[in-house]
């Protein structure tokens, strides 16, 4: 037979958190990092994510540092957009920014050559971006470390956890080993819903931190 929690509404979150810290048991991550890994773990139910993430050690002050400059928030699909918390960004000035679907992103990847993922980053570098966040393409990531090796783009953080087969996982093997503050999780596994999970992190320490 089931057993269902009873649990109201809201003490949910509260609630999964106690019991993701429980499962996890203790991990050698400093409280701020945690609380990013706790929520991708939240967003995705894997455990795995603990033994797979890396964070660069400007990170998170990378990361706040942007948020709290009113700097805007670079992503590379539209489901990255609509869920990354607009109302906790709004107040410090920021906004999240996603080319992916514009006409002229589909006209440059053409003349180009090129994906539209790699031309929505080409298009986006002048847009005061502070945090690129990549959660489903190789090749989004791998243009926006191409323009910031060529000096072409400066965010503070570039947060890479694209999915996939193809280039997914070596796209991030190389962001683990830049010295640019980088949030990344190796192998195959990561996704839309793992860089909206970290954002929201990052998102809430800056309101609360």
């Amino acid at each position: 037979m089931v057993q269902l929690q009873h649990v109201a509404p809201q003490d949910i979150e509260r609630e999964s958190f106690r019991l993701i810290e429980a499962e996890l048991g203790p991990t050698t991550l400093p409280p701020r990092e945690f609380q990013v890994l706790r929520r991708i773990i939240h967003a995705t139910g894997d455990f795995s994510f603990a033994k797979n993430i890396r964070f660069h050690p400007q990170a998170i002050d990378a990361g706040l540092e942007a948020i709290r400059a009113g700097k805007n928030i670079l992503v590379d699909v539209n489901m990255a957009a609509s869920g990354v918390s607009t109302g906790l960004l709004a107040p410090f000035g920021g906004q999240v920014i996603c080319r992916i679907n514009e006409q002229k992103t589909a006209q440059m990847a053409q003349e180009a050559g090129s994906t539209r993922s790699e031309a929505a980053m080409l298009r986006a570098q002048h847009d005061n971006i502070g945090i690129v966040a990549v959660g489903n393409a190789p090749t989004a990531l791998l243009k926006v470390m191409e323009l910031i090796d060529q000096g072409q783009f400066k965010p503070a953080l570039v947060v890479g956890v694209p999915v996939g087969f193809v280039n997914a996982a070596e796209s991030k093997e190389l962001l683990s080993r830049v010295d640019y503050p980088f949030i990344t999780a190796l192998g195959r596994k990561g996704g839309t819903p793992v860089a909206v999970a970290a954002l929201n992190a990052l998102l809430r320490l800056a309101t609360t931190a």
